[in-house]
């Protein structure tokens, strides 16, 4: 009776126009210009797939600090920011998650992301699954323009939850449809004809065909179908070729979002969740080295995430400058300036010793006072009452916050200047200073509503350490429902 208690989703904020791309590309790719409509989702120079698992798993987990049900952590990502350390220790980490818990990374195909999720589901317990992918493409490639970025969480319990899980089949086979070497370059694609006909016609089905047989359920019976693919029409012909009905066929978000690779699968499932009535079923499939294939019947139940896919699409900032595109993924080499020239070498030693207050924006609460402080230290900072060692952990990441003040500042580097931090105060006491992201110029005020996002804080080029931390961003939310009230 394993099933889906919760889920969430994440997709950044900033979505490239496709239209830009193909204009600054047509004097050397102007075949481009077919490919320019719609818009994909792009992450900031301060996301990746790891980020983005966060994001999505706090979605799904809700706003309640207690996480000590999660029992198992699975992180699946083809481009996980690390290949030799465990980045699902770091998600873990970032959600406060028991130290007790199993966590493992999965990867190496498309269809890791169902992988995980299949694995995750036969183990039964309670586990969360995250899966995140940011994947890179050269310039003036059909792949920059398919791909998108983005994340997925489910919560997997005992019970049916949301969704109950109905059947499973997989498909093994070394079919290279296209590989990455382990120099972490870009992807080498084979021709499409070649992966369309004998690669997803002869692979998929059968493991649909696997996982319907062991629900005990006809392709007609299916009344939502996910299957993630860049070939325009490839859903369609695999549902007619099983004997799925045409309007089970979901829309796979590419003119939104674009394909965000081992996450899409997942994203679709999460969308489909959203939208399925009691008992329907519905059922995901995936491509890569073989396919993998869910079934799950809706509950109507388990809970629903605040944002899901249909919030985060429509959170959305236009972006069409391509050049900061390219700047955001790496793609070009650029100037930063005397102010960029420093030796950002993390000290391992007390990232690990300061590891709650550096990766979970854990700071402390005197148990004699109640004053919140961040960090946390041994001597209380209440006013005429510095007690020793009385404080206990206290959570910020969750809680509510606003702008107290700020400034926009263009002299030290930033990857998008200028450089916007400030002091951010908590609901319930507590204040810090901040980077503040996903804004622009005029867009920071006193008073501003935030959330706490956890991004990517420095990356150190020389040795290839990421340094994460969290960071203020606009609650919009909050604001649309303050300016809501203000109205009337």
């Amino acid at each position: 009776m394993a099933g889906i208690a919760a889920w969430g989703a994440y997709a950044p904020r900033l979505r490239l126009s496709r239209k830009a791309v193909t204009e600054a590309n047509a004097w050397v790719a102007p075949n481009l210009k077919a490919k320019g409509k719609g818009e994909r989702s792009m992450a900031n120079w301060d996301e990746d797939a790891l980020t983005m698992a966060v994001e999505a798993a706090r979605d799904a987990l809700g706003p309640d600090d207690d996480r000590s049900h999660i029992e198992s952590l699975f992180f699946a990502s083809t481009t996980a920011p690390f290949v030799d350390r465990l980045n699902a220790g770091v998600i873990s980490a970032a959600l406060t998650l028991e130290k007790s818990i199993a966590a493992s990374d999965v990867t190496g195909s498309q269809r890791c992301g169902l992988t995980a999720l299949g694995q995750a589901l036969a183990a039964g317990g309670r586990s969360l699954v995250t899966i995140g992918e940011h994947r890179k493409a050269r310039a003036a490639s059909t792949q920059e323009l398919d791909f998108g970025d983005g994340a997925a969480a489910f919560v997997i319990s005992d019970e049916p939850g949301a969704a109950e899980l109905l059947g499973r089949g997989s498909v093994t086979d070394d079919f290279v449809d296209h590989f990455r070497g382990d120099d972490g370059g870009f992807d080498y694609y084979w021709e499409e004809r070649w992966i369309r006909d004998e690669g997803i016609v002869k692979l998929v089905p059968p493991a649909i065909h696997k996982a319907l047989e062991v629900a005990g359920l006809s392709p007609g019976q299916v009344d939502h179908f996910c299957f993630p693919s860049t070939f325009s029409g490839m859903a369609a012909t695999v549902a007619k070729a099983i004997g799925i009905r045409p309007e089970a066929v979901r829309d796979n978000l590419s003119a939104v979002m674009g394909e965000a690779g081992c996450a899409h699968g997942p994203i679709m499932l999460a969308h489909a969740l959203e939208d399925a009535k009691e008992n329907e079923v519905v059922l995901v499939a995936q491509f890569g080295q073989g396919a993998e294939a869910l079934v799950f019947r809706a509950t109507g139940q388990g809970r629903r995430p605040a944002r899901g896919v249909t919030g985060s699409l429509a959170d959305r900032e236009p972006e069409t400058n391509y050049l900061k595109f390219l700047t955001f993924n790496g793609l070009i080499e650029w100037d930063k300036g005397m102010r960029a020239e420093k030796d950002n070498k993390t000290a391992l030693t007390t990232l690990y010793r300061n590891e709650d207050m550096i990766l979970g924006l854990v700071g402390g609460r005197c148990r004699e006072t109640g004053v919140v402080q961040f960090p946390r230290t041994r001597i209380s900072v209440a006013p005429n009452s510095p007690a020793v060692d009385t404080q206990e952990p206290y959570r910020f990441a969750e809680r509510r916050a606003n702008v107290l003040s700020y400034s926009a500042d263009y002299l030290t580097f930033s990857m998008a200047p200028p450089n916007h931090y400030g002091m951010i105060v908590f609901e319930g006491g507590g204040r810090i200073m901040m980077d503040i992201t996903d804004v622009s110029p005029g867009d920071v005020e006193t008073g501003l509503p935030v959330r706490m996002v956890f991004r990517v804080k420095e990356v150190d080029e020389k040795r290839g350490f990421v340094r994460y931390f969290w960071k203020a961003a606009p609650d919009r939310a909050a604001i649309a429902a303050r300016n809501a009230q203000a109205a009337e």
